[in-house]
């Protein structure tokens, strides 16, 4: 069992593994499941993250009408070759975006580690796959490394927008994806533990502020902004540029900037854009709730 990111980094560097192997041991002796069991399991959500991918991308309109479509619009903006960012990066953004309206369009994705924050993993993952051209396995590896660094998260500071913001959800998203993406391309366990530290030190503070109480904005548009923090910093990492705060103290720094956020600003739509006029305009709209005197 490891604890936090360092020991996990050792047990990877002491076993001469990938990460992702050190946590398929984990989840062997936690659950008493075969390898393959295990495996299999993993397989499953990595099918659900296809699916949604491929239902975004094809488009969907959420139930609200507040968001839908954008992904459809990024894959366009891609083809027409006249974009600014790289086509990878986009893509990631577009397949992040397209997982995210599915969410908010009632359709079944795999939390990672939310459903708020459930855009970024797969969005990175299948956005690589165009480039990198990795087995079945090694996409299933992509998402064990990614949950390792999750279960670190997890258990030493929080993965809950009502309990550390959106830090606590879209940035460890970002975090974790980062890492994994590092392991996808080469990258050792120390160079993932890096692009954890970059990804998320670069997302404190975010706040959880979504209008109408409803996962659709800002949220979509910040599994985008997540995706492509996790592929820049990813690069960032295989480069060799380090974090000079080490990943473990930057999940610490997260919990404890959580615990003094107000709970205005953690997933209650009292604050941030949720408080803004266009905000609870959209908020009664949605819900027929006339506004008070003042908004």
């Amino acid at each position: 069992m490891f604890r936090n990111v360092a020991e996990l980094v050792e047990l990877a560097e002491t076993r001469g593994c990938k990460i992702s192997e050190v946590m398929i041991q984990q989840e062997m002796t936690v659950t008493r499941k075969t390898r393959e069991e295990v495996i299999a399991f993993m397989d499953a959500n990595l099918k659900v993250m296809e699916q949604a991918v491929e239902r975004g991308l094809a488009g969907v309109k959420s139930h609200s009408g507040l968001t839908g479509g954008d992904a459809v619009l990024l894959q366009k903006y891609i083809q027409k070759g006249k974009f600014l960012s790289g086509e990878t990066i986009l893509d990631a953004v577009s397949k992040a975006v397209a997982t995210n309206e599915v969410n908010a369009a009632m359709g079944t994705i795999c939390a990672t580690p939310t459903a708020g924050s459930a855009g970024v993993v797969p969005g990175t993952l299948f956005a690589v796959r165009e480039k990198l051209n990795p087995t079945r396995e090694e996409m299933i590896e992509f998402l064990f490394t990614s949950g390792a660094f999750g279960f670190v998260v997890a258990n030493n500071a929080s993965i809950s927008g009502a309990a550390g913001g959106c830090q606590a959800e879209v940035g460890s998203a970002s975090g974790m994806a980062a890492a994994a993406i590092v392991e996808l391309a080469g990258g050792t366990p120390s160079q993932a533990a890096e692009a954890m530290a970059i990804t998320l030190k670069n997302m404190l503070g975010l706040v959880c502020d979504p209008v109408a109480g409803l996962v659709e904005v800002p949220c979509v548009k910040r599994n985008a902004m997540g995706a492509a923090n996790a592929m820049v910093a990813a690069d960032m990492a295989l480069a060799g540029i380090t974090s000079r705060i080490p990943c473990d103290e930057v999940i610490d720094a997260m919990y404890k900037i959580g615990l003094t956020m107000p709970t205005a600003l953690k997933e209650t739509a009292e604050g941030g854009l949720a408080a803004t006029p266009t905000g609870r305009e959209l908020e009664a709209k949605i819900f027929g709730i006339p506004l008070s005197k003042g908004e």
